[in-house]
């Protein structure tokens, strides 16, 4: 029996783990030879919205009472827009923006993850090195604006991704320093890890002997 989605629901795509826990931001009802199924929309930490199909995806509901959720969930850049009200309220929203633009994804930063599954998310952000295919894919996850561009220049970009990757860093530190003991571990997650998170792990190492 397919699973009931509903606008909100916290799901997991079983084949994509590394896009961790996504909210559904809208779902549509349509008929494929006849077998009813739904398109949803789903709104992931790491890599933006993604449209996809019930059926296909085999997407897998996340219990709302779990730790995983208390963590909550980053309004999006255009939630945001639309909230503001001119005056003060503008200078929130603002303020709001920027934290969003800035802030380390969710699943990096669960408490209550096994240490190697932090380490993995933490890793896999580095993909984002910046360059100007790169800052663009990367503004769409952080903001979950379709076209970022639309809303930011590129230097507005190139700054917020500056001081992300700062807080990433500081994040991988962190890790880093609790696994102090644990390199074997930290040496396995390095062989798959995109170039720059080698060179920021090695980094980071020097700061932790």
């Amino acid at each position: 029996m397919q699973t009931v989605f509903k606008k909100g629901d916290r799901v997991r795509h079983p084949s994509r783990p590394e896009w961790g826990t996504g909210t559904i931001s809208r779902i549509e009802t349509l008929s494929r030879g006849g077998t009813p199924d739904m398109r949803i929309w789903v709104r992931f930490p790491g890599t933006g919205e993604k449209a996809l199909l019930a059926s296909a995806a085999r997407l897998e509901l996340v219990d709302s009472g779990a730790p995983t959720a208390v963590l909550g969930e980053r309004p999006t850049v255009h939630e945001l827009d639309m909230a503001n009200g001119g005056g003060w309220l503008a200078d929130v929203s603002k303020r709001k923006v920027d934290d969003v633009m800035v802030a380390v994804p969710d699943e990096a930063l669960d408490p209550f993850a096994a240490p190697q599954r932090r380490l993995a998310n933490i890793l896999a952000l580095y993909r984002f090195d910046g360059s100007p295919a790169r800052l663009v894919e990367w503004a769409v996850a952080q903001s979950g604006l379709d076209d970022p561009m639309s809303r930011f220049n590129r230097q507005e970009l190139e700054q917020f991704h500056k001081r992300w990757l700062s807080n990433v860093d500081a994040q991988l530190l962190k890790l880093l320093t609790e696994l102090k003991r644990d390199r074997a571990l930290v040496d396995a997650a390095l062989k798959t890890a995109p170039p720059l998170a080698q060179r920021a792990v090695r980094r980071q190492l020097e700061l932790v002997r």
